[in-house]
């Protein structure tokens, strides 16, 4: 099974890119921005997916310097969790950024602060979360496979995005690391295009490897519907070929 994320339907209501992403599979990550936030879990509930949802990335800095920042982007994936447990679902979060190199040892402080308050959290509410790799944004954490201790140390689980590890030129490193989630796209290895599967330069037969080793569903995150759709058919050959092999 692939899940898909509602990147790819921003644009239009969260209702409306539900109904549209039915006939095409049965899970569905929210990308829980801009017309797809999610003050609570009543959007949700008319439909039968399995769920995952991205909590809100825009204006939120787990890792910031400024304490107020910091808590506030707590609270805000917290409350993210909230909803997510009304359906079951797990969470994927960024995990920030610091404004200036010479400020990185402070800021990964402040990035430990908040995962060990996001696990309590977490914990309360029975909720699972993972933590993405960035791509090419200068001062993110995760860019690299450089920082996983960061959070290997505390036993929180990585959402691997195939494209943003190949923006960053370390994929196969990430390949090599046990994932817990995987966001997969395509792009050339300059621009974080969200382009379906094969338009770019990313080998998808290694990454449904380790894919089918974690057991876990992926979801496609391509920029158009034509592209998900596009990005499945593609997706279920090179994984049927694989299981054959």
């Amino acid at each position: 099974m692939f899940g898909v994320s509602t990147y790819c339907l921003h644009h239009e209501p969260l209702s409306l890119a539900l109904e549209r992403l039915a006939p095409i599979t049965d899970c569905v990550e929210v990308m829980d921005d801009g017309l797809h936030y999610l003050e609570s879990a009543e959007p949700l509930e008319s439909y039968s997916y399995r769920y995952f949802i991205h909590a809100p990335s825009r204006g939120v800095n787990i890792a910031s310097l400024l304490d107020p920042i910091r808590r506030a982007s707590v609270e805000v994936l917290t409350q993210s969790f909230a909803v997510a447990a009304e359906v079951g679902a797990d969470v994927v979060i960024h995990p920030g950024y610091y404004a200036w190199s010479a400020e990185r040892e402070q800021a990964v402080e402040r990035f430990r602060q908040s995962l060990s308050e996001l696990t309590l959290a977490a914990a309360d509410l029975s909720v699972t979360f993972f933590v993405e790799n960035m791509g090419n944004w200068e001062y993110f954490f995760l860019r690299s496979c450089d920082d996983l201790p960061l959070i290997d140390g505390i036993g929180i689980g990585l959402a691997l995005d195939v494209g943003h590890a190949n923006l960053n030129g370390c994929l196969d490193c990430f390949l090599a690391h046990p994932a817990a989630h995987f966001h997969l796209h395509d792009n050339d290895g300059t621009e974080d295009t969200h382009s379906p599967v094969g338009d770019g330069k990313i080998d998808f037969s290694a990454v449904m490897k380790a894919v089918r080793r974690s057991g876990a569903i992926p979801i496609v995150e391509v920029e158009t519907f034509e592209g998900v759709t596009a990005s499945i058919s593609a997706l279920a050959a090179i994984d049927a070929a694989g299981r054959s092999e």
